[in-house]
């Protein structure tokens, strides 16, 4: 119970927040990790690539995160930036996976940063992997210093995406590419305040209007930021169902009620159980992987 009032708390403080950093920051600091990732093995924080047979978002999470890096293109020389990390978990992936030669990371969570860099040196990897406090619309690096920059389901808070872009093709090298996997509308003529059921509540009131529209409109923004060849392609018939069944199991599942204490499996339960409004409202959500070349 006392957990419940904390959570509600920070939910409250962060509607009532006006500044668009400090809102995103809040947001993510709403659900306590232990009940997040309550008998998970991975901190992905993303939807998922839910191919047929998989039932673990730990699975589907990093199937996303290759998903995107192969969109990318990565090469073992590169280089790579990934703007809104989370906790990081894509980024030693890379590391391992796709050998990059380095990653850096820019978040506006102390929470995530502080995970990412303790990883990092538990690892032995802190010369390859360096990850800092930052903004989306201010990167903290000279212009022409990476080979890939990357968001992994977060540009969508950046107030406004537009101006992310614009950082994104600063910071790359010539030909580099910048790649987004993101959240957007199927179509403009959904109202995003139409969205009304709790787990979509974040549509509501993380994502400003300004990054509110289809595919063709997140084209013409990267087109207008100076990008070549942009290229927006939903992959929305595998993740957002995917996603959502195993939200919705996680409360009946004998390990998940292990970890998290009872008052958090209930609320979990109430989260997800209006089904039919659920499935409804993300039917009208796209989910699209971008990738776009600087000149």
């Amino acid at each position: 119970m006392l957990e419940n009032l904390r959570t509600l708390g920070r939910v409250i403080r962060t509607l009532a927040t006006k500044d668009p950093v400090t809102r995103v920051r809040r947001f993510y600091e709403i659900q306590s990790p232990n009940v997040e990732f309550a008998a998970r093995t991975t901190r992905y924080m993303n939807v998922g690539y839910w191919e047929d047979g998989v039932t673990s978002l730990d699975v589907a999470g990093e199937a996303l995160a290759m998903k995107l890096a192969d969109a990318a293109g990565f090469k073992p020389d590169d280089t790579v930036l990934d703007v809104g990390f989370g906790y990081g978990d894509q980024d030693f992936a890379w590391l391992r996976e796709r050998r990059v030669a380095k990653v850096h990371g820019i978040n506006v969570t102390p929470r995530h940063v502080e995970h990412a860099q303790q990883r990092a040196r538990r690892e032995g990897l802190a010369e390859q992997a360096e990850f800092q406090l930052g903004n989306a619309l201010a990167l903290p690096f000279a212009d022409g210093t990476f080979d890939r920059v990357v968001a992994l389901e977060s540009a969508f808070h950046f107030y406004p995406r537009s101006a992310f872009f614009a950082e994104a093709l600063r910071v790359l090298k010539p030909g580099g590419t910048l790649a987004t996997a993101d959240i957007i509308p199927l179509s403009n003529d959904t109202a995003r305040m139409s969205i009304n059921s709790g787990p979509l509540s974040f549509i509501k009131f993380s994502i400003p209007d300004e990054n509110w529209h289809d595919r063709a409109g997140y084209a013409e923004q990267l087109t207008a930021a100076g990008f070549a060849n942009a290229d927006v392609q939903s992959i929305q018939d595998r993740t957002w169902e995917g996603w959502r069944r195993f939200q919705a199991s996680r409360p009946s599942d004998p390990a998940f009620q292990a970890e998290a204490d009872r008052s958090a499996v209930k609320g979990m339960a109430n989260h997800w159980r209006d089904e039919t409004l659920i499935k409804k409202e993300l039917a009208l959500l796209d989910y699209v992987i971008a990738v776009a070349h600087k000149p």
